[in-house]
């Protein structure tokens, strides 16, 4: 492997005319024992290749639970971090370590250390799209998916921060009745749906069944008919077909909304309108579509880049992942 790549953080170097790559893959995955992880806001021909389709953190437990010697994970760093800390003695590979979060970004291990020491009889919870060494200062995380069932076993008078997603902590503030503190964080992505669009998308579809994810604005929810994480966006258009539907989430889940309900119209909100009259990609995740066919093909046959998580950062970075599944 040439070592400009190593400086890259990925490996995309090209591959033989006429390759299959997606054969190659698979070829290589049973060869080499490996899995392959594909969140649902990649592209769809990693998802089509993947043997894994899903959310983060359900992605890394079911990695977790097969006899695979790698992982692949096709996300983004984090989610990357955490196949690591749930299967340890795996080797995790990532397709491109440049694949980071705006979320998680938003709030680093040293800006929640200062957060805990200005705030010290509180506990931490933490979304779980943070780096570890965030999740190694947590007691506890949460998905978009079970936030409200952990925050509703915790003491009620327990004093919580949480973060880093405002959106999602706003609004399990307003559906538990707590006050929790908010670190002001967000996703560039969810951060840019606007109320205005998906008024005008249910006047353009009378009927339609608006869906958005918790990591959106709170106005945008309050106009939502379902909102959750991407898993129960799923589950409800798989259970109710026969309607049509404007989704507020990056725009790769249509991929699988639309492999589950062939038959059913999926409208993906489009990104807001500047004041200029010029729209914007933020209806997708740049870090998300990091991840290609060639650079996966690549990961495998080198077997780099691999993610690895310190030890003393591991041992208390998968405590508060084990409290949420007890209590979840």
């Amino acid at each position: 492997m040439d070592n400009k790549w190593k400086e890259l953080g990925y490996i995309d170097e090209p591959v033989a005319e006429g390759t299959d790559l997606k054969a190659e893959i698979r070829r290589m995955c049973e060869e080499k024992r490996a899995v392959v992880l594909a969140h649902y806001y990649t592209v769809g021909e990693i998802q089509e290749v993947a043997d894994f389709v899903g959310d983060s953190l359900a992605l890394a437990r079911k990695a977790a639970e097969t006899d695979a010697r790698i992982i692949v994970m096709c996300g983004v760093h984090f989610m990357a971090e955490t196949c690591k800390l749930l299967s340890p003695d795996k080797i995790v590979l990532s397709p491109d370590l440049n694949a980071g979060c705006s979320l998680a970004d938003s709030c680093s291990a040293d800006d929640l250390r200062e957060w805990k020491q200005s705030h010290p009889d509180y506990m931490v919870v933490q979304y779980v799209n943070t780096t570890a060494a965030t999740k190694a200062l947590t007691d506890v995380v949460v998905t978009s998916g079970n936030a409200k069932k952990v925050i509703d076993q915790l003491p009620e008078d327990a004093k919580i921060l949480f973060g880093p997603d405002y959106n999602l902590g706003s609004y399990i503030n307003s559906v538990t009745g707590r006050s929790m503190e908010l670190w002001n964080g967000g996703c560039h992505v969810h951060e840019r749906f606007s109320v205005a669009e998906i008024v005008r998308l249910k006047e353009e579809n009378p009927g339609a069944v608006v869906m958005a994810h918790l990591e959106c604005k709170a106005p945008v929810l309050a106009v939502a008919d379902v909102k959750g994480s991407t898993a129960d966006m799923i589950r409800y258009a798989k259970a109710n077909t026969d309607v049509k539907y404007i989704v507020a989430t990056e725009a790769g889940i249509l991929h699988e909304l639309q492999r589950c309900c062939p038959e059913t119209q999926f409208i993906p909100v489009p990104p807001e309108v500047t004041e200029g009259g010029v729209g914007c990609s933020c209806n997708e995740c740049d870090y998300m579509k990091m991840n290609t066919l060639r650079k996966l093909y690549n990961t495998l046959r080198y077997e780099w880049p691999a993610v690895e998580v310190p030890a003393d950062i591991a041992r208390d970075a998968v405590k508060p992942i084990e409290r949420m599944l007890r209590l979840s």
